[in-house]
């Protein structure tokens, strides 16, 4: 049984008639990277809305098919069971922080506080996840004097804390510029490396093409391709569907029409496009 193993996964939001999400079959293992792609409007949030439990228990709606997260099914557990199997982290750092709490430690804290975890223990893992994602030296800081990749931080490491089994986040670094992106994607990379579960909607494919082991594209509500990140990344559907390609396809995707690109495959990663040309 996989990890996370959604069958036949429908979803209308309340008072509309067309699905957010249709006829979705999607199984993730323990460990596994999956990056989700789209235009806007594919279904992404809505997926990893579904994944995290707000889908149907807080956004209500109709859903049919099954939802199955680390061995609970969403039809057989409320919201406060399951968002301590799949912690979400959303797309702006503002939805997430409390606004009930002065510093960095106190905001993280937050969580365990209201699952009544004992101070001792609380204090450790606050200490333990702020190492992890490289912000100790915030501890004391108003999480409203930070940057937007040091708020995004903290959103994360607030879910980290936690000790979900599946992390899911939803666009984290859309707002952010390259080196808050660096700093959300190095953490994010180093808990995929420990093993955690990471299902991840994003647009910047460079990064995914680095760091996803698989990648499904969505496509008004549906999954469209499932495979790879050269699999899919290169693929010609996604031109045809409106997605966001990365720059150095689309660059030896031309070269290749006027004889330059003399590979077999395309490159989706600024180093595999150098070593591409590097003979042309």
């Amino acid at each position: 049984m996989a990890f996370v193993n959604l069958t036949n996964v429908t979803y209308k939001y309340p008072l509309t008639q067309t699905p957010a999400l249709q006829n979705i079959n999607l199984r993730v293992e323990e460990g596994e990277f999956v990056a989700l792609i789209g235009p806007n409007g594919a279904g992404k949030s809505t997926l990893c809305y579904t994944l995290a439990g707000f889908v149907p228990h807080f956004f209500k709606g109709e859903l049919t098919g099954s939802v199955e997260v680390a061995g609970m099914q969403t039809n057989q557990s409320s919201l406060h069971e399951w968002v301590l199997n799949a912690g979400l982290v959303f797309q702006n750092p503002f939805n997430q922080i409390s606004g009930a709490k002065y510093t960095v430690f106190e905001e993280i804290a937050f969580g365990l506080e209201n699952i009544g975890v004992p101070r001792d223990e609380m204090k450790v893992r606050v200490e333990e996840a702020m190492r992890l994602t490289g912000i100790s030296d915030l501890a004391d800081r108003s999480p409203y004097s930070l940057s937007g990749g040091q708020q995004q931080r903290v959103a994360l490491t607030s879910i980290l804390v936690m000790q979900p089994k599946v992390l899911v986040l939803d666009e984290p670094t859309s707002q952010l510029d390259p080196i808050g992106t660096r700093e959300v994607f190095g953490v994010i990379r180093t808990m995929a490396e420990r093993g955690m579960t990471v299902i991840m909607a994003e647009h910047k494919v460079e990064w995914i093409a680095n760091f996803a082991d698989r990648v499904i594209a969505l496509h008004e509500g549906q999954i469209l391709l499932d495979g790879t990140p050269r699999e899919v990344l290169t693929s010609d559907i996604l031109l045809d569907k409106g997605f966001g390609i990365s720059r150095y396809t689309s660059v030896a995707r031309r070269a290749r029409t006027l004889g330059l690109w003399k590979r077999e495959g395309l490159p989706v990663t600024l180093e595999e496009a150098a070593e591409g040309f590097k003979n042309a």
